[in-house]
């Protein structure tokens, strides 16, 4: 077996609404064996997953998914429950997965959900690894597999107190994107946004963030307040924190200046060689070194968010309890079996850490390592209570005492932190506030919340609820409009009116089209964004404060959604275009997927569908949204159904454009006042128009804000570059035009007879990843409508060979009933538009089907110039007594 391809979706796509794994499996040699095939692998595969008796399958029962196995399944069957399996017993456990075999022989497509992304892709390679094990008759390592899917996770899954985080955004309804491979989080879209990295949130001063991490300088401002903190100093030298610890005479403490967590903290010192063991170990974490006054009491955490006490906890040294028959290093390690300890922050607790401070605190009980201690005797390993080095917590959230709340409410407030961790040492935080008992240890920034949420007594806490509400108070859910566009043909002209409408509306608009992205009516990236990296680009520019996103076939396909859900979906019709393509044979199939939008639109948005368009009405089952019709017939049943029920649509009406709402009706005017639609004979344009303007009505856009914006939009360069842009110079007229498929033809076609042409000349070309009959199709509607045909070919082959693709074409043209000597091959655009131009005569029309813009516009612009100067270059003819005596100019441009 071999994959040929691994992808991990993270948001919505054509399998599943939740994040998925998808594997495209080429099974070699092994194609159309059966599990019933191999001997006895029914029963070595319960034996190296017993798990798998449990799975259901498509029976719908437990032990289904073995039924099928026993009476035969194919191999790609198999990898998708083994995977599902390692993930369960990772702890990861997911059920839902699926797999279907593709159009290429012997490669299966394997679909199965994921909860941590990594080791979704992990558990994927570890399952054919194993499949591929048990058909070979060898016996697996499952331990193996099942390791290295926790430790995958464990490494680049957030942490508890991030994930806490981004699970109660998600529970109020903010979006919630992760920003690269650590703990940094975007909640929200465009404008509204807000990040958090761990407990970091958008609201932290960087000040007081700095101020915190320098321990010294954050007790000097607490000292300057009033507020009670332990004596001390800051040493570079192993004599200088001797000489401090003399200077105390008292117990001492000893840390690194710039540490946390806990790392490199040595408590109650009551001895110079303590002392100087303990200045080692901070030293191994910083250069300066403070050494302070140690003072006794309990160990208490108050967490503050946004000048508010949300919880409280006690926090108790790593400690393990004698049995008399283990070590002390024996029992840390059986402490740290517990599975609720991790590595570092991935779980509820961490597991016990044994460095120098360990040694440290142990000789100080006379005890090591190796020493057994008696059964029942408490052993303490460290006398700093913190969990990232052990420790445990309790929750005495209800047991504060205002005047502990009020002082860690104030303490925050100095430093300047939204949220922060007051860590104090006092004999008990019920009791009145005693400064004289009481001392403030640190100020923490950023503070690790997983005491409050999982403390190993008392009740957790909802602190990052609270965190998420310090961002956004109650009712914001950190949203902006998103407007998505999908269709096989128009995309990108009803994107660039939607965005116009919004603009109308006062809105910065991020735009992200074929064409680019655009910022506030800047490009910021060039070329075809139409997937669901642009979207993000757009999503997460904080100037946005409305997105109308282009979503192609591709895109969706091979990266899903870049949205959880979008407010307005629009689909603008479905025709033949990239079939036989990932899996999409029919239109059937292609309208399947661009249901996925329709899919991503809540209760509360709109689903923009065309009337006039079979395939696009039957998405409107698969929408939980509104549904706006839009449609050229105003008399169509499913529209007239559909304002009987209350419905709403946009119609175009005796040539105007309506707003229809059950029995009312707004006329917005006719549809000639519109110059997108060349007076209304761009029909095509005619029906993007009104996809656009029920967008925009879903939108919030009032009447007069659709009519500004229809007005002004049109289908000049300057507002829809490189879509139907007409180039006039006295009674020539040059038309460039992205089309694509036969439907794209046709419109052009349609629209450039309306223009009353002489002759229509045509120069066109087609992808190479088409079908070839696809690619002929094309070409006969190019040679029933063109007068004169020229092809040529696209630079990007996209694996044809040089000519290939033309071939195609041209053999269609002729079977379209273009005649041989009408069609003319040229292989270079700019040679073909040239000559298809300079053979131009009064009256003609050239239509011109482009790959990339920018250089067929200039290309145009030069033609125009030409055509231009022929023009003007053409001596005016001599006229007697109303009797042309002399025109005597035949020739070409440049002659």
């Amino acid at each position: 077996m071999r994959i040929k391809e691994l992808r991990a979706f993270e948001g919505r796509n054509i399998h599943s609404h939740y994040p998925a794994v998808e594997m495209l499996l080429d099974l070699g040699d092994l194609d159309g064996r059966k599990t019933r095939d191999l001997e006895d692998f029914s029963e070595r595969l319960l034996a190296a997953l017993p798990g798998l008796a449990q799975h259901h399958c498509s029976l719908g029962r437990p032990g289904g998914f073995i039924e099928r196995v026993r009476e035969g399944t194919y191999l790609g069957h198999v990898v998708e429950h083994v995977a599902l399996e390692l993930q369960t017993q990772a702890g990861l456990g997911m059920v839902y997965g699926k797999t279907r075999q593709t159009e290429q022989p012997g490669v299966y497509r394997i679909v199965f959900e994921y909860r941590a992304r990594e080791a979704g892709l992990e558990a994927a390679r570890r399952a054919v690894e194993v499949t591929s094990r048990l058909v070979a008759g060898e016996r697996p390592d499952v331990a193996a597999a099942v390791t290295a899917i926790k430790g995958t996770a464990a490494r680049t899954e957030l942490g508890p107190s991030t994930a806490a985080i981004a699970e109660a955004a998600r529970r109020r309804g903010i979006p919630v994107t992760r920003i690269g491979p650590e703990s940094l989080l975007q909640l929200g879209y465009g404008c509204r946004q807000k990040r958090v990295r761990a407990t970091i949130t958008a609201n932290t001063g960087c000040v007081g963030v700095d101020i915190a991490g320098d321990k010294s300088l954050a007790k000097l401002i607490l000292d300057r307040a009033g507020v009670p903190v332990p004596p001390g100093t800051v040493v570079s030298t192993e004599e200088e924190a001797a000489e401090a610890a003399r200077a105390i005479a008292e117990p001492t403490v000893v840390k690194p200046r710039d540490g946390n967590q806990g790392r490199g903290v040595s408590l109650n010192l009551t001895t110079e060689e303590q002392v100087r063991a303990a200045f080692r170990a901070a030293r191994a974490h910083g250069e300066e070194v403070i050494v302070e006054q140690h003072v006794t009491g309990r160990h208490y955490r108050l967490l503050i968010v946004d000048g508010r006490l949300e919880a409280a906890a006690e926090r108790m040294p790593a400690r393990v309890v004698g049995d008399g028959e283990h070590t002390v290093a024996e029992l840390i390690d059986l402490v740290n079996a517990d599975p609720n300890r991790g590595d570092e922050h991935e779980k509820p607790l961490t597991k016990i850490k044994v460095d120098d401070v360990v040694a440290i605190t142990l000789a100080k009980q006379g005890l090591s390592l190796a020493a057994r201690p008696p059964a029942g005797q408490v052993v303490n390993l460290r006398e700093g209570a913190n969990l990232s080095t052990g420790g445990t917590a309790r929750d005495v959230t209800d047991e504060v005492h205002p005047d502990f709340a009020a002082l860690a409410m104030r303490v925050a407030a100095i430093v300047g932190l939204d949220v922060a961790g007051i860590d104090l040492v006092t004999p008990d935080i019920a009791a009145p506030f005693d400064p004289e008992k009481t001392a403030v240890i640190e100020v923490n920034a950023a503070p690790g919340i997983r005491m409050h949420l999982y403390p190993s007594e008392g009740r957790p806490r909802p602190v990052a609820e609270a965190i998420v509400r310090s961002m956004f108070p109650p009712g914001e859910d950190g949203r902006i409009p998103v407007l998505a566009v999908t269709g096989t043909n128009g995309k990108t002209t009803v994107c660039r009116l939607i965005a116009r409408i919004l603009r109308e509306q006062g809105k910065k608009v991020g735009l992200a089209t074929t064409d680019g992205i655009w910022i506030d009516g800047r490009r910021v990236v060039d070329g075809d964004t139409s997937g669901p990296w642009s979207a993000g680009v757009v999503l997460s520019d904080p100037a946005v404060e409305a997105a109308v996103l282009e979503t192609a076939r591709g895109g969706i396909i091979r990266g899903g959604l870049a949205f959880d859900h979008c407010d307005v979906a629009v689909v603008t019709n479905i025709s033949s275009d990239h079939l036989g393509q990932d899996g999409v044979e029919t239109l059937e199939d292609l309208a399947d997927v661009k249901a996925l939008l329709v899919e991503a639109v809540p209760r509360d948005g709109f689903a923009v569908l065309n009337a006039d368009d079979h395939y696009v009405v039957e998405l409107a089952y698969r929408t939980d949204g509104e549904i706006i019709y839009f449609g050229l017939q105003d008399d169509n049943l499913v529209v007239r159904r559909h304002l009987n029920g209350r419905g709403r649509a946009v119609l175009l009406r005796k040539g105007q454009v309506v707003l229809a709402h059950g029995g009312s009706e707004v006329r917005l005017g006719s549809i000639r006042e519109f110059p997108l639609t060349l007076g209304g004979r761009a029909v095509h344009n005619v029906q993007n128009l009104l996809a656009a303007t029920a967008a925009g009505w879903a939108a919030g856009a009032d009447p007069g804000v659709l009519v500004q914006a229809l007005r002004a939009f049109s289908h000049t360069p300057d507002c829809n570059p490189g879509r139907f842009n007409l180039y006039e110079v006295g009674d020539l007229r040059l038309v460039i035009d992205y089309g694509h498929n036969p439907a794209a033809f046709q419109n052009t076609l349609r629209a450039v007879r309306a223009l009353s042409p002489g002759r229509l000349i045509g120069v066109i070309a087609a992808p190479g990843d088409r079908r070839d009959e696809n690619l002929r199709e094309l070409g006969r509607v190019a040679g029933r409508g063109f007068t004169r045909l020229f092809i040529k070919e696209d630079h990007d082959k996209r694996g044809r060979r040089p000519g290939e693709v033309a071939e195609l074409l041209l053999r269609g043209a002729i079977e379209g009933g273009a005649p041989p000597e009408g069609v003319t091959v040229i292989l270079d655009e700019e040679e073909a538009v040239l000559t298809a131009c300079r053979g131009t005569q009064g009256g003609d029309v050239v239509v011109v089907f482009y790959e990339k813009y920018e250089p067929i516009a200039a290309l145009a612009r030069r033609v125009a110039a030409e055509w231009e100067e022929r023009r003007s270059a053409a001596p005016r003819p001599l006229v007697v007594a109303g009797v042309l005596v002399e025109n005597s100019f035949t020739g070409g441009p440049g002659e």
